[in-house]
């Protein structure tokens, strides 16, 4: 997916390089705080072994593969001082609860021999901190058995996130061709009957109207009542689908949006509390079907209602390029949302997608690196368009 304007790529590289910073330096702080420590004070020291295993969680979110390898390494070279056993228990449980991080993300292709890899590390350093081999022989198990705890665990929430999922697809599967079958029933009552006629009695006009221009006539009348109740028909649906006020009032007439009402949304927007910058990129000549024109505005006035509803950003960022073929919209923002979450019972991300994919487009969304959330719609332009009219 493109990037936006601002999603530059040095935004996320400061973040990732002090994740690194931070862990690459774990290993060095903890062994020095197992081997010497202020005063040989054992609460500092077990305060020490705390600020570096806490220097290892932001790459442990980044890249647990990474994280723990380097845990491993301080807690192996640690060991090799023959500390006392309490300085160890704490890196130990984080290299435990990194197991159970890389089993909830990672398949057991990878989990296995990772899991087995850290359990030789701490097997290996549990030779220079245990004496005698009864001793040793409980510490082994007391090491398996919390690293495979802490792998179930894993696994466990592994496990529920992809039924949740499923779960989740399933039901916006139903919804969507429940909505697609309503309004497929809707039109075929409304016109598949009538356009039947209409080509019956076309077809009768068309033979007679040399020899019995009498009954051509009457074909022809025929085609304009049946047309006209068709179309009155569609009115009804179109107006049933559109839906009415909660007051049973019918539900309003007015033209459809297009892009050039962003302006007048920005504006909305900005009363609910976020401010929207607007860019507007591209060839401004290049005309819009209305379509196109329509599922754009929705598409932006969708991505703007879950910014002010669930991204806790003051700006959000609205940008429109008009291509020679495609249409592209992008918006981004840097709050602190759900990713890709929806509210219960909600579609918005099912329907633009939805809206896109009608249109023979795309529709991506996701966290944008340094924080954030990003839709970016990429609608294809029909080739024989009239040039020079802008509808929007």
């Amino acid at each position: 997916m493109p990037a936006t304007p601002t999603d530059h790529p040095s935004h996320g590289r400061v973040p990732a390089a002090l994740a690194w910073g931070a862990a690459v330096a774990q290993p060095f702080l903890f062994l020095s705080a197992v081997r010497t420590g202020p005063y040989r004070s054992t609460e500092l020291r077990l305060f020490l072994t705390a600020v570096a295993v806490g220097l290892s969680l932001p790459l442990a979110r980044r890249n647990p593969l990474a994280a723990l390898g380097l845990l491993l390494a301080g807690v192996f070279a640690a060991a090799t001082t023959r500390p006392d056993a309490v300085l160890l228990y704490l890196p130990l449980l984080a290299a435990d609860a990194v197991v159970g991080r890389i089993a909830a993300l990672r398949p057991l292709r990878i989990l296995l021999p990772t899991a087995l890899g850290a359990l030789g590390v701490q097997i290996a350093a549990a030779t220079y901190t245990t004496s005698g081999q009864d001793v040793f022989v409980s510490t082994v198990v007391a090491l398996a058995l919390a690293l495979l705890t802490a792998g179930l665990l894993g696994r466990s929430v592994r496990e529920r996130r992809s039924h949740t999922a499923e779960l989740r697809a399933a039901t916006t599967a139903e919804a969507v061709a429940a909505e697609r079958l309503r309004i497929a029933r809707e039109l075929h009552d409304v016109v598949a009957h009538s356009i039947g006629v209409i080509a019956i009695q076309a077809g009768v006009g068309r033979r007679v109207i040399e020899t019995q221009p009498a009954e051509a006539r009457n074909a022809l009348a025929t085609i304009e009542t049946t047309s006209r109740e068709t179309l009155a028909g569609l009115r009804r649906t179109l107006g049933a689908l559109r839906g009415a006020a909660a007051d049973g009032r019918p539900a309003p007439r007015d033209p459809a949006p297009g892009l050039a009402d962003l302006e007048r949304l920005a504006a909305s927007t900005a009363d609910a509390g976020v401010r929207v910058e607007l860019r507007h990129l591209g060839n401004p000549d290049v005309s819009l079907p209305p379509e196109v024109d329509l599922a754009a505005y929705r598409i932006v006035q969708e991505s703007l209602t879950n910014v002010v509803r669930h991204a806790a950003a003051p700006t959000c960022r609205v940008t429109v390029e008009r291509r020679t073929d495609t249409l592209l919209v992008e918006i981004a923002d840097d709050g602190r949302g759900t990713p890709g979450a929806e509210p219960a019972g909600g579609y918005g991300l099912v329907g633009m997608r939805e809206r896109a994919a009608l249109l023979g487009g795309s529709l991506t969304a996701g966290p944008r690196h340094g924080g954030g959330f990003h839709v970016t719609a990429v609608l294809p332009l029909p080739a024989d368009r009239p040039e020079g009219i802008r509808t929007a």
